[in-house]
């Protein structure tokens, strides 16, 4: 009986181990730390649907480099085009294809990585020796962002493998103009443009037609992103009180998404392929911010709010840059107190929040038998 008491023992101890692990593993807030070798900050630009990460980080060197994170292999340094510096804006949905702008020594270039080749392609100009890439299509064949003309004039582009750089033009009686996020299929680009009176405004590009989506009632508006079939824009405006609010456009209307609560200015930085979330900053006008995400049926709420139970007190998720195509994942930048620095942030939504320790389901901060009992017996319920 005893032998048998033992072996039950054994077993259940095996299992709790097995438990903390699974926990630990699937913790839904992944901060994703730096390169190796330089303890400094990074930051997180775009998502896959896979949960493949892109951004800038710090190396060694104290160079900043464009990164591609994955759960297996963790941050990788895509190098540059020669030079020092490069920074990585976006990813295509299946986490293959990554975008950005990488220094050759002499200038900045729009580049595209593959993970197929291992390599960075410098994707060229329009004429003026610069070119920086901010977004890519779903299946990483279309990239858009902005280029320096002949006469050094700065236009928006679109970039396919068989038509090399197109450019984009401007609005009537602007000179400059900037493509910051492109549809699934690339046929839709939205970003900004100045228009005659030297007003930046958000514009959408289709067929050939740059169309300016107006203001909030103020004169400045820029678009960040848009949804997959293209018929919702995001972005930031300001209104007629001077404050810049995250917009969604939809249909001929610009809709003013708000701000949190005693916060003055918000920015909304991209939209799920449905148009239905939007993520970005809320910003109080004296330098602190709070990432955010907009739904249809929920508004604006405050991502420090809604997950404050993965967190460690005291970091703080201060940036939502982008979110994955289906809208699970969510990435930014914000204070990682753990590591006492800014690092680049992957959110999971879809995980489960975690108890007081890792394994501890029953809350009394001991992991032991009794928490993978509950684990048996109430199927899969993490938390009491």
């Amino acid at each position: 009986m005893q032998m048998v008491h033992s072996r039950f023992n054994a077993l259940l101890s095996a299992c709790v181990l097995s438990l903390i692990a699974t926990v630990a593993w699937s913790q839904p807030l992944t901060w994703l730390g730096t390169l190796p070798g330089y303890d400094r900050s990074s930051e997180a630009w775009g998502v896959s649907n896979n949960g493949v990460v892109v951004g800038r980080a710090y190396n060694a060197a104290g160079q900043y480099r464009a990164f591609r994170w994955t759960a297996a292999g963790g941050m990788q340094d895509l190098g540059t085009l020669g030079g020092i510096n490069s920074g990585a804006c976006a990813v295509s949905a299946n986490g293959a294809v990554v975008v950005g702008l990488a220094d050759t020594v002499s200038h900045w270039h729009a580049f595209r990585w593959t993970a197929s080749s291992g390599r960075m392609d410098d994707l060229g100009h329009l004429g003026g020796n610069l070119s920086w890439a901010f977004a890519v299509s779903a299946n990483g064949a279309v990239v858009v962002g902005e280029a320096a003309d002949a006469g050094l004039q700065f236009r928006a582009f679109r970039w396919t493998a068989w038509g090399g750089m197109q450019n984009l033009g401007t609005l009537p009686g602007g000179n400059r103009s900037a493509a910051r996020g492109v549809s699934a299929d690339g046929a839709v680009v939205v970003g900004s443009a100045l228009n005659a009176a030297g007003q930046w405004r958000a514009f959408r590009w289709q067929n050939g037609v740059m169309q300016d989506l107006g203001t909030l009632g103020g004169n400045w508006s820029v678009a960040y992103g848009v949804s997959a079939d293209g018929s919702v824009v995001v972005g930031y405006s300001h209104n007629a009180a001077g404050q810049a609010r995250a917009f969604r456009w939809q249909n001929g209307v610009m809709r003013d998404l708000g701000t949190l609560p005693g916060y003055v200015h918000s920015y909304a930085h991209d939209v799920s392929a449905d148009g239905s979330v939007v993520v970005g900053a809320a910003h109080d006008g004296a330098g602190l911010n709070r990432a955010f995400r907009w739904t249809v049926s929920g508004g604006m709420e405050d991502l420090n709010t809604t997950y404050a139970s993965w967190m460690t007190d005291g970091s703080v998720l201060w940036c939502a840059v982008a979110i994955s195509p289906d809208g699970r994942y969510i990435v930014g930048w914000g204070y990682n107190v753990a590591t006492n620095r800014t690092e680049a942030f992957l959110l999971d939504t879809q995980g489960t929040p975690p108890c007081t320790l890792d394994g501890d389901l029953n809350g009394d901060r001991v992991v032991d038998d009794a928490d993978l009992l509950i684990l048996l017996f109430n199927f899969g319920n993490r938390c009491p």
